[in-house]
């Protein structure tokens, strides 16, 4: 006998945009929250499910089911064992939830009945994903320009957009969840915006507000972001003992266990925080650990959007440019900053002009006076005049240039390129 559709289940993932592969990822991760062990379905389970050849699925998957939609297993179409579809008996339902439910209906009834009442609006994933847009054009505005005070204004306003639209209506657990995950992105961009622009103290309420949001929304990635953001702000305060504490809890979270790409970026801003720190021993095994764990991650996995934007190689090997040049390892930083700029992609500017403004000081700090000049004139004027760290960094290499070799041919040459910067700004 053919098995009957689970059409229940079919039209609730519909409603919520769910694909098989979408569900089975979802899945997974209420699994790994109920259970405290990641799930293994994938979409040939979901379609399992939705082709009622799964009539009633095992305990820890119906809970996880309900987990992420807010339903029981028998209202996404599930049939307990022993019953048919056309003959099952209605689910037990707790004398409390019955009451509640009644309740609600006739609050609605009356609502309904009320002259010019409005139904109540119902918030799906399609709702997310159109905020989750406006992300994504977040973090491309901050590769190009980076550290600007518009940047930081447009992600607090999304931020509260996302929490304005959890107060408008109705929603699963999950498209809450997504939510506050995504107005804690948000917030995070305006941290990392604050930050990137030297506005430190405008930083710390940004991260405050993001932490808070993102464990109403449970989501690791984001907390991982944000609490690496936070190591960040501490490690450019000069405040490694903090640094490393924040960036730790970002490298105990699970999802560095689940995905080596993580576990790379985790190891490679500790990479930075060791530089500050000037443990230059420990250089070379934390960026060996960061590169393995680079090699291991999967390029196909999915990951979130700020994460594949601008981590790999090249990050990895400027965040190791940061370090060595901390500690005053002037040719292996150096090296660094040439791996780096080799692998940059084309879209991140802003990354590229602080890449090279770095590998002006470390030529410089080698006493190659002319290489070094020749390099930091290659910044563009936009970032040498509008972006606040790397003003901050050529203003330092003016600074040295000056100390190390006045009234030389480079000096004025130097002088005179940055006086045609300011004027063309």
């Amino acid at each position: 006998m053919e098995a009957t559709r689970n059409r229940a289940l079919e039209a609730w993932m519909a409603d919520q945009q769910y694909s098989a592969n979408g569900l089975a990822k979802a899945a997974n991760a209420a699994v790994e929250h109920i259970a405290g062990r990641p799930g293994t379905y994938d979409g040939r389970h979901v379609r399992e499910w939705r082709a009622g050849r799964v009539r009633w699925p095992n305990a820890i998957t119906r809970k996880a089911l309900e987990y992420i939609s807010g339903r029981t297993a028998a209202e996404l179409g599930f049939v307990p064992r022993g019953t048919t579809s056309s003959t099952a008996a209605p689910p037990q339902e707790d004398p409390m939830h019955r009451r509640t439910l009644v309740a609600g209906s006739l609050s609605a009834a009356v609502a309904a009945a009320a002259p010019g009442a409005a139904s109540t609006r119902r918030i799906g994933m399609a709702d997310v994903g159109r905020l989750q847009q406006k992300f994504e054009a977040v973090v491309a505005s901050d590769h190009k320009h980076g550290g600007q005070l518009g940047i930081e204004t447009r992600a607090v306003a999304l931020a509260d957009r996302a929490l304005n639209l959890q107060n408008s209506g109705s929603a699963t657990q999950r498209v809450r969840s997504s939510l506050y995950a995504t107005a804690a992105s948000f917030r995070s961009s305006a941290m990392w915006a604050a930050i990137d622009g030297r506005r430190f103290r405008d930083a710390v309420p940004h991260m405050r507000e993001a932490q808070a949001l993102a464990e109403l929304s449970g989501d690791q990635a984001i907390k991982f972001r944000i609490w690496s953001h936070a190591g960040s702000l501490y490690r450019h305060l000069g405040l490694p003992a903090d640094a490393r504490a924040a960036n730790d809890v970002a490298r105990n979270l699970h999802i560095t266990r689940r995905d080596p790409m993580f576990a790379s970026l985790g190891m490679a801003r500790q990479l930075a925080i060791q530089g500050i720190a000037h443990e230059r021993t420990g250089l070379p095994r934390t960026f060996d650990q960061a590169w393995e764990a680079l090699d291991r991650a999967d390029p196909a996995a999915f990951r979130p959007v700020w994460l594949m934007a601008f981590y790999g190689e090249a990050e990895l090997h400027s965040l190791a440019l940061t370090a060595h040049l901390s500690a005053g390892q002037w040719s292996t930083a150096e090296y660094h900053a040439h791996q780096c700029l080799a692998a940059l992609k084309p879209h991140m500017r802003r990354s590229r002009a602080i890449t090279t403004s770095r590998l002006a000081h470390a030529q410089l700090a080698q006493g190659d006076i002319d290489t070094a000049t020749h390099t930091a004139m290659q910044v563009p004027a936009e970032a040498a005049t509008q972006h606040a760290r790397v003003s901050r960094m050529l203003q330092e290499f003016g600074a040295a240039l000056r100390a190390t070799a006045p009234g030389s041919v480079s000096v004025r040459t130097w002088t005179e390129h940055t006086t045609a910067w300011r004027a063309t700004a």
